[in-house]
Protein backbone atom coordinates (compact mmCIF):
# COMPACT_ATOMS: atom_id res chain seq x y z
CA UNK A 1 0.00 0.00 0.00
CA UNK A 2 2.93 2.87 -0.72
CA UNK A 3 1.10 3.60 -3.48
CA UNK A 4 -1.39 5.09 -1.10
CA UNK A 5 1.13 7.67 -0.04
CA UNK A 6 1.16 9.65 -2.98
CA UNK A 7 2.08 9.97 -6.68
CA UNK A 8 0.28 7.91 -7.87
CA UNK A 9 -3.31 9.23 -8.69
CA UNK A 10 -5.46 10.58 -6.03
CA UNK A 11 -6.63 7.99 -4.18
CA UNK A 12 -10.81 7.87 -3.34
CA UNK A 13 -11.41 6.66 0.31
CA UNK A 14 -14.66 4.72 -0.51
CA UNK A 15 -12.83 3.44 -3.88
CA UNK A 16 -10.31 2.09 -1.99
CA UNK A 17 -11.97 0.56 0.40
CA UNK A 18 -14.25 -1.26 -2.45
CA UNK A 19 -10.90 -2.87 -3.67
CA UNK A 20 -9.45 -3.58 -0.64
CA UNK A 21 -12.56 -6.17 -0.05
CA UNK A 22 -12.46 -6.98 -4.27
CA UNK A 23 -8.36 -8.83 -3.09
CA UNK A 24 -9.62 -10.19 -0.27
CA UNK A 25 -12.75 -12.01 -1.69
CA UNK A 26 -9.99 -12.87 -4.48
CA UNK A 27 -7.91 -14.80 -1.91
CA UNK A 28 -5.34 -11.90 -1.60
CA UNK A 29 -5.99 -11.29 1.62
CA UNK A 30 -2.76 -9.64 3.38
CA UNK A 31 -2.21 -6.03 3.26
CA UNK A 32 1.42 -4.53 3.92
CA UNK A 33 1.44 -0.58 4.54
CA UNK A 34 3.44 1.52 7.15
CA UNK A 35 3.05 4.66 9.80
CA UNK A 36 4.03 7.20 6.74
CA UNK A 37 2.38 5.67 4.25
CA UNK A 38 -0.47 8.11 4.05
CA UNK A 39 -3.48 7.21 5.11
CA UNK A 40 -2.58 2.99 4.79
CA UNK A 41 -3.44 2.25 8.13
CA UNK A 42 -6.75 4.43 8.27
CA UNK A 43 -7.71 3.06 4.98
CA UNK A 44 -7.16 -0.73 6.54
CA UNK A 45 -9.13 0.64 9.58
CA UNK A 46 -12.15 1.38 7.44
CA UNK A 47 -11.82 -2.05 5.80
CA UNK A 48 -11.08 -4.64 8.28
CA UNK A 49 -14.65 -3.01 10.35
CA UNK A 50 -16.64 -3.59 7.16
CA UNK A 51 -15.06 -7.40 6.88
CA UNK A 52 -16.47 -7.67 10.73
CA UNK A 53 -20.06 -6.46 9.52
CA UNK A 54 -20.45 -8.13 5.72
CA UNK A 55 -18.24 -10.85 6.29
CA UNK A 56 -18.46 -14.44 7.94
CA UNK A 57 -16.20 -14.84 11.35
CA UNK A 58 -14.01 -17.46 9.06
CA UNK A 59 -13.39 -14.65 6.67
CA UNK A 60 -11.74 -12.25 9.11
CA UNK A 61 -9.02 -15.26 10.45
CA UNK A 62 -7.68 -15.41 6.76
CA UNK A 63 -7.03 -11.34 6.65
CA UNK A 64 -3.78 -9.95 8.22
CA UNK A 65 -2.49 -6.21 8.10
CA UNK A 66 1.66 -6.05 8.50
CA UNK A 67 2.47 -2.50 8.63
CA UNK A 68 5.84 -1.01 9.47
CA UNK A 69 7.24 2.07 12.05
CA UNK A 70 9.67 4.17 10.54
CA UNK A 71 10.56 6.10 13.21
CA UNK A 72 12.56 10.01 13.51
CA UNK A 73 16.27 9.49 15.10
CA UNK A 74 15.07 9.96 18.94
CA UNK A 75 15.59 8.11 22.24
CA UNK A 76 14.14 4.44 21.94
CA UNK A 77 12.72 4.47 25.51
CA UNK A 78 9.81 2.10 26.13
CA UNK A 79 7.50 5.02 26.36
CA UNK A 80 8.22 6.75 23.20
CA UNK A 81 7.74 3.05 21.40
CA UNK A 82 4.63 1.94 23.17
CA UNK A 83 2.90 5.20 22.25
CA UNK A 84 3.96 5.13 18.26
CA UNK A 85 2.66 1.02 18.55
CA UNK A 86 -0.65 2.42 19.96
CA UNK A 87 -1.09 4.77 17.17
CA UNK A 88 -0.65 1.89 15.00
CA UNK A 89 -3.24 -0.15 16.62
CA UNK A 90 -5.76 2.82 16.70
CA UNK A 91 -5.43 3.53 13.18
CA UNK A 92 -5.77 0.35 12.34
CA UNK A 93 -8.89 -0.62 14.73
CA UNK A 94 -7.12 -4.01 16.32
CA UNK A 95 -6.20 -4.76 19.66
CA UNK A 96 -3.08 -6.47 18.18
CA UNK A 97 -0.80 -5.87 15.30
CA UNK A 98 -0.19 -9.17 13.21
CA UNK A 99 2.66 -8.14 12.45
CA UNK A 100 5.05 -5.10 13.12
CA UNK A 101 8.09 -4.48 10.47
CA UNK A 102 10.73 -1.96 11.73
CA UNK A 103 12.89 0.35 9.50
CA UNK A 104 15.68 2.19 11.07
CA UNK A 105 16.15 5.66 11.07
CA UNK A 106 17.07 8.48 8.77
CA UNK A 107 20.29 10.59 9.42
CA UNK A 108 19.74 13.09 12.10
CA UNK A 109 20.99 16.16 10.04
CA UNK A 110 17.79 15.57 7.29
CA UNK A 111 14.61 17.17 8.78
CA UNK A 112 11.13 14.53 8.60
CA UNK A 113 9.60 16.27 6.00
CA UNK A 114 12.74 15.26 3.67
CA UNK A 115 12.41 12.19 5.06
CA UNK A 116 8.80 11.82 4.09
CA UNK A 117 10.17 12.71 0.48
CA UNK A 118 12.33 10.33 0.34
CA UNK A 119 9.83 7.38 1.26
CA UNK A 120 7.70 8.99 -1.79
CA UNK A 121 10.23 9.36 -4.35
CA UNK A 122 13.59 7.47 -2.94
CA UNK A 123 15.54 10.89 -3.54
CA UNK A 124 18.51 9.46 -1.57
CA UNK A 125 18.58 10.33 1.87
CA UNK A 126 20.57 7.81 3.99
CA UNK A 127 20.20 5.44 6.76
CA UNK A 128 22.35 5.29 9.80
CA UNK A 129 23.74 2.34 11.60
CA UNK A 130 25.74 4.21 13.38
CA UNK A 131 23.12 4.70 16.41
CA UNK A 132 22.51 1.46 17.81
CA UNK A 133 18.91 2.73 19.65
CA UNK A 134 17.47 0.18 16.76
CA UNK A 135 18.39 -2.63 19.01
CA UNK A 136 16.46 -0.70 21.96
CA UNK A 137 13.71 0.08 19.18
CA UNK A 138 13.44 -4.08 19.17
CA UNK A 139 13.47 -4.79 22.49
CA UNK A 140 10.80 -2.73 23.28
CA UNK A 141 8.60 -3.94 20.23
CA UNK A 142 9.70 -7.32 21.71
CA UNK A 143 8.50 -6.29 25.33
CA UNK A 144 4.77 -5.49 23.47
CA UNK A 145 4.71 -8.46 21.93
CA UNK A 146 4.64 -10.46 25.07
CA UNK A 147 2.40 -7.93 26.28
CA UNK A 148 0.03 -8.86 23.59
CA UNK A 149 0.13 -5.82 21.16
CA UNK A 150 2.14 -7.20 18.38
CA UNK A 151 1.63 -11.02 17.25
CA UNK A 152 5.37 -10.73 15.37
CA UNK A 153 8.17 -8.46 14.89
CA UNK A 154 10.14 -8.35 11.49
CA UNK A 155 12.48 -5.81 9.68
CA UNK A 156 11.99 -3.76 6.77
CA UNK A 157 15.40 -3.29 4.62
CA UNK A 158 18.00 -4.22 7.41
CA UNK A 159 21.43 -5.68 6.00
CA UNK A 160 22.99 -8.58 6.70
CA UNK A 161 25.38 -7.87 9.20
CA UNK A 162 22.50 -5.93 11.48
CA UNK A 163 20.51 -8.40 10.74
CA UNK A 164 22.86 -11.18 12.66
CA UNK A 165 23.57 -8.86 15.48
CA UNK A 166 19.34 -8.37 16.27
CA UNK A 167 19.68 -12.15 16.19
CA UNK A 168 22.79 -12.67 18.24
CA UNK A 169 20.93 -9.90 20.76
CA UNK A 170 17.67 -12.98 21.48
CA UNK A 171 15.73 -10.57 19.79
CA UNK A 172 12.71 -12.85 17.34
CA UNK A 173 12.33 -11.46 14.19
CA UNK A 174 10.79 -13.44 12.26
CA UNK A 175 11.19 -11.93 8.75
CA UNK A 176 13.35 -8.86 6.80
CA UNK A 177 11.13 -6.93 3.80
CA UNK A 178 13.72 -6.20 1.31
CA UNK A 179 14.16 -5.10 -2.49
CA UNK A 180 14.57 -8.31 -4.57
CA UNK A 181 13.86 -8.85 -8.46
CA UNK A 182 14.56 -10.50 -11.09
CA UNK A 183 17.03 -7.69 -11.66
CA UNK A 184 17.94 -7.07 -7.89
CA UNK A 185 19.50 -10.68 -6.99
CA UNK A 186 21.41 -9.14 -4.13
CA UNK A 187 19.28 -11.01 -0.93
CA UNK A 188 20.52 -14.38 -2.51
CA UNK A 189 24.25 -13.45 -2.41
CA UNK A 190 24.50 -13.20 1.66
CA UNK A 191 21.17 -12.86 2.90
CA UNK A 192 19.73 -15.70 2.46
CA UNK A 193 22.38 -17.95 3.57
CA UNK A 194 21.89 -16.49 7.38
CA UNK A 195 18.27 -16.64 6.66
CA UNK A 196 18.43 -20.64 5.84
CA UNK A 197 20.58 -20.74 9.28
CA UNK A 198 18.47 -19.25 11.40
CA UNK A 199 15.03 -19.57 10.07
CA UNK A 200 14.37 -15.35 9.18
CA UNK A 201 12.25 -15.18 5.92
CA UNK A 202 12.19 -12.90 3.17
CA UNK A 203 9.46 -10.86 2.60
CA UNK A 204 10.20 -9.23 -1.00
CA UNK A 205 8.93 -5.85 -2.45
CA UNK A 206 9.84 -4.16 -5.83
CA UNK A 207 9.76 -7.60 -7.82
CA UNK A 208 7.84 -6.42 -10.84
CA UNK A 209 9.79 -3.11 -10.16
CA UNK A 210 6.83 -1.15 -10.39
CA UNK A 211 5.59 -1.97 -13.39
CA UNK A 212 8.76 -1.80 -15.76
CA UNK A 213 8.53 -5.54 -15.41
CA UNK A 214 5.56 -6.14 -18.11
CA UNK A 215 4.61 -6.23 -21.14
CA UNK A 216 3.77 -2.50 -21.20
CA UNK A 217 7.83 -1.86 -21.23
CA UNK A 218 8.76 -4.55 -23.60
CA UNK A 219 9.85 -3.37 -27.44
CA UNK A 220 10.40 0.37 -25.83
CA UNK A 221 12.94 2.88 -26.40
CA UNK A 222 12.89 5.26 -23.68
CA UNK A 223 16.42 6.68 -24.63
CA UNK A 224 14.78 8.74 -27.07
CA UNK A 225 11.77 11.61 -25.02
CA UNK A 226 8.22 10.90 -25.56
CA UNK A 227 8.75 7.35 -27.86
CA UNK A 228 7.67 4.93 -25.10
CA UNK A 229 5.16 4.99 -22.08
CA UNK A 230 5.52 7.73 -19.31
CA UNK A 231 7.84 7.31 -16.10
CA UNK A 232 4.76 9.11 -14.16
CA UNK A 233 5.14 6.88 -10.46
CA UNK A 234 7.63 7.28 -8.14
CA UNK A 235 8.04 3.57 -8.43
CA UNK A 236 8.54 3.27 -11.94
CA UNK A 237 10.99 6.40 -11.15
CA UNK A 238 13.01 4.58 -8.51
CA UNK A 239 13.01 0.90 -10.49
CA UNK A 240 14.38 2.97 -13.77
CA UNK A 241 17.31 3.85 -12.10
CA UNK A 242 17.62 0.53 -10.75
CA UNK A 243 17.43 -0.44 -14.15
CA UNK A 244 20.51 2.14 -14.99
CA UNK A 245 22.58 0.50 -12.85
CA UNK A 246 21.94 -2.74 -13.33
CA UNK A 247 23.38 -3.05 -16.92
CA UNK A 248 20.59 -0.20 -19.01
CA UNK A 249 17.83 -0.40 -20.92
CA UNK A 250 18.79 -2.01 -23.80
CA UNK A 251 19.91 -5.34 -21.26
CA UNK A 252 16.28 -4.69 -19.51
CA UNK A 253 14.79 -5.31 -22.61
CA UNK A 254 16.17 -8.56 -23.43
CA UNK A 255 15.30 -9.48 -19.86
CA UNK A 256 12.15 -8.48 -20.98
CA UNK A 257 11.85 -10.73 -23.97
CA UNK A 258 13.05 -13.64 -22.69
CA UNK A 259 10.53 -13.27 -19.88
CA UNK A 260 7.55 -12.86 -22.46
CA UNK A 261 9.06 -16.34 -24.02
CA UNK A 262 8.12 -17.86 -20.68
CA UNK A 263 4.91 -16.23 -19.91
CA UNK A 264 3.61 -17.14 -23.13
CA UNK A 265 4.71 -20.93 -22.87
CA UNK A 266 2.60 -20.94 -19.52
CA UNK A 267 -0.01 -18.67 -20.48
CA UNK A 268 0.69 -15.83 -17.80
CA UNK A 269 1.88 -12.50 -17.81
CA UNK A 270 5.41 -11.22 -17.65
CA UNK A 271 4.87 -10.10 -14.29
CA UNK A 272 3.58 -13.60 -12.44
CA UNK A 273 6.53 -14.95 -13.89
CA UNK A 274 8.80 -12.39 -12.30
CA UNK A 275 7.15 -12.88 -8.86
CA UNK A 276 6.86 -16.62 -8.99
CA UNK A 277 10.94 -16.73 -9.84
CA UNK A 278 11.64 -14.84 -6.51
CA UNK A 279 9.24 -16.22 -4.57
CA UNK A 280 10.99 -20.04 -5.78
CA UNK A 281 14.56 -18.05 -4.30
CA UNK A 282 15.91 -19.71 -1.12
CA UNK A 283 14.33 -17.79 2.41
CA UNK A 284 11.83 -15.86 0.40
CA UNK A 285 8.39 -16.35 2.14
CA UNK A 286 5.71 -14.20 0.33
CA UNK A 287 6.46 -11.17 -2.09
CA UNK A 288 4.52 -7.55 -1.90
CA UNK A 289 3.06 -6.55 -4.89
CA UNK A 290 1.96 -3.11 -5.22
CA UNK A 291 -1.90 -1.77 -5.63
CA UNK A 292 -3.27 1.26 -6.95
CA UNK A 293 -6.24 0.92 -4.98
CA UNK A 294 -9.74 2.41 -6.87
CA UNK A 295 -6.98 3.19 -9.89
CA UNK A 296 -5.75 -0.01 -11.59
CA UNK A 297 -6.20 -4.17 -10.42
CA UNK A 298 -4.36 -6.71 -11.60
CA UNK A 299 -6.15 -9.37 -9.88
CA UNK A 300 -6.34 -12.49 -12.37
CA UNK A 301 -2.22 -11.85 -13.16
CA UNK A 302 -1.69 -12.17 -9.30
CA UNK A 303 -3.75 -15.41 -8.32
CA UNK A 304 -2.22 -16.78 -11.91
CA UNK A 305 1.00 -17.17 -9.13
CA UNK A 306 -0.02 -19.69 -7.30
CA UNK A 307 -1.01 -21.98 -10.04
CA UNK A 308 2.65 -21.64 -12.15
CA UNK A 309 5.14 -24.18 -11.68
CA UNK A 310 8.90 -22.74 -13.30
CA UNK A 311 10.59 -25.83 -15.13
CA UNK A 312 14.26 -25.76 -15.90
CA UNK A 313 14.29 -24.87 -18.98
CA UNK A 314 12.12 -21.63 -17.86
CA UNK A 315 14.79 -21.30 -14.93
CA UNK A 316 17.82 -21.61 -16.88
CA UNK A 317 16.39 -19.08 -19.58
CA UNK A 318 16.16 -16.49 -17.25
CA UNK A 319 19.38 -16.82 -15.55
CA UNK A 320 20.95 -16.41 -18.77
CA UNK A 321 19.25 -13.02 -19.43
CA UNK A 322 19.95 -11.68 -16.00
CA UNK A 323 23.58 -10.88 -17.49
CA UNK A 324 23.42 -7.37 -15.42
CA UNK A 325 25.37 -5.93 -13.24
CA UNK A 326 26.57 -7.46 -9.83
CA UNK A 327 23.98 -5.25 -7.78
CA UNK A 328 25.95 -6.60 -4.37
CA UNK A 329 29.36 -4.14 -5.96
CA UNK A 330 27.41 -1.60 -7.22
CA UNK A 331 25.07 -0.54 -4.51
CA UNK A 332 25.90 -2.47 -1.41
CA UNK A 333 23.73 -4.95 0.72
CA UNK A 334 20.17 -4.70 1.13
CA UNK A 335 18.94 -1.93 2.24
CA UNK A 336 22.08 -0.11 1.07
CA UNK A 337 20.59 1.98 -1.31
CA UNK A 338 19.03 3.87 1.74
CA UNK A 339 22.23 4.72 2.96
CA UNK A 340 24.42 6.14 0.11
CA UNK A 341 24.58 9.59 -0.32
Amino acid sequence: MWQTSGGWGRIDRDNAVDAMLRYADAGLTTFDMADIYGPAEDLYGIFINRVRRERPPEYLEKVRGLTKWVPPPVKMTSGYVRENIDVSRKRMDVPSLDMLQFHWELEASKSLVDFILFVLISNGIRWDYSNPGYLDALKNLTDLKEEGKIKTVALTNFDTERLQIILENGIPVVSNQVQHSIVDMRPQQKMAELCQLTGVKLITYGTVMGGLLSEKFLDTNLTIPFAGPPLNTPSLQKYKRMVDAWGGWSLFQTLLKTLKTVASKHGVTIPTVAVKYILDQTAVAGSMVGVRLGLSEHIQDTNAIFSLVLDEEDVNSIQVAQRGKDLLRVIGDCGDEYRRA
